[in-house]
């Protein structure tokens, strides 16, 4: 595929892989492994792929290619599903070299066996690498998601070359019905998340240079409107509410939370809310994490367990603590059968949280729905309902 004249695309496509990182469901839609290559006098192969698919990469290349040889490969993040052809590489064009940040050198010791001492080049924030009609600038960019992390930025052709940044699931050759956010939004949170100050970092970098193109490790190359991605991983990093709206998590075993649960939703709608439900239980976790972080509040409902809370429930909190977790309102729904002490809980859990506000009322569920508990959802429903106008 063509990106621009000189920047071309060999990267594939991966219709088999179930679980991405071992516990991101991409079953459905597969995943990319982005790879590229630029021609200038010199020639540079921008990352590798999957173990899986090293084999494919390098005809994609050799067909790019056309009978020439590359004379750099750039490896921008060591993680294995971009790092595992490096070997077969440098081992098919002996004379290439390799271009990587000193972190990723010291990586590929720990998965090769060698750094490559005679062909290695070692770069850092600002230096570039000239091609001979494009040049790569080099920008650090750490922790996005591993430390060895470095972006690079095309000035010819104006591209930015992102690693794992501005990723998303899904495999490229499948069209998404529910475009670029959705996807991306659960890649964010779950893998780079926690890591929001270092994409804030290399977003006040990026903002000094002029990008046409983005070309990230996983998903599209974006080529159209770019304030929007740049905008949206902003509001994502920075942990504001991207929209308003209210996600309900809850985990019930004899379905009487699970009636508090649909009726609290049921009265947040009849105020004009957006709701967002779901079974931790059942239901894919990774959306609801993604949809706690995409709304402004959230509704923890679970029922008391051997005095403490359901454990789908102590995972999902715990997976919010890691992913930094903040500046939310958060209200509590609790049930039991002789003493409810799962609000108790929660609010302890989320105590280490920054920026988190317990609504003043909550509900409390004593064996089964009844008059009581009924009016404590109204009033909650109300105050939820209130919060919005008064802090969005």
């Amino acid at each position: 595929m063509e990106i621009t004249k000189d920047i071309r695309y060999v990267g594939v496509d991966d219709h088999d892989i179930d679980l991405f990182e071992g516990q991101y469901d991409v079953s459905e839609n597969g995943m990319a492994y982005n790879s590229y290559v630029i021609l200038g006098e010199k020639i540079a192969v921008a990352d590798s792929v999957d173990g899986g698919f090293v084999d494919e990469w390098l005809g994609n290349i050799e067909a790019v290619l056309d009978g020439r040889t590359p004379d750099y490969l750039v490896v921008h993040h060591m993680e294995p599903d971009h790092s595992a052809g490096i070997a077969a590489f440098m081992e098919r064009y002996p004379q290439a070299q390799i271009v990587a940040s000193m972190g990723a050198f010291r990586m590929m010791v720990n998965y090769f066996g060698t750094d490559y001492p005679e062909r290695k080049m070692v770069v850092k924030e600002g230096d570039v690498l000239d091609l001979g009609g494009h040049s790569l600038t080099f920008v650090g960019a750490p922790n996005v998601h591993w430390p060895e992390v470095i972006f690079s930025y095309e000035s010819t052709d104006k591209v930015l070359f992102s690693a794992d940044g501005f990723g998303k699931f899904g495999a490229n050759d499948i069209e998404d019905p529910e475009g670029w956010a959705c996807e991306a939004r659960r890649y964010y949170f779950g893998i780079v998340g926690k890591f929001g100050k270092f994409v804030q970092a290399v977003l006040k970098k990026a903002a000094d240079l002029d990008i046409q193109i983005i070309c990230p490790l996983h998903g599209p190359v974006l080529t159209e409107n770019l304030g929007y991605y740049l905008d949206t991983y902003n509001t994502w990093s920075s942990y504001q509410p991207e929209d308003e709206g209210i996600t309900i998590a809850y985990a019930s075993v004899y379905g009487h939370l699970k009636a508090a649960v649909e009726e609290l939703a049921s009265a947040l709608e009849a105020r004009g809310q957006k709701v967002s439900v779901f079974d931790l239980a059942r239901d894919d976790m990774a959306e609801a994490v993604e949809d706690a972080f995409r709304y402004d509040r959230l509704v923890l409902a679970s029922i008391t367990y051997q005095g403490e809370i359901f454990p789908f429930m102590s995972t999902f909190i715990h997976t919010l603590a890691e992913h930094a977790y903040q500046n939310r309102t958060v209200a509590l729904v609790e049930a039991g059968s002789w003493a409810p002490a799962a609000a108790k809980v929660m609010t302890k859990e989320l105590e280490g949280m920054k920026d988190i506000t317990l609504t003043q009322n909550k509900v409390t569920v004593l064996g089964s729905l009844n008059d009581a508990s009924r009016a404590q959802i109204e009033v909650l429903a109300d105050e939820l309902s209130k919060w919005r106008h008064i802090h969005f």
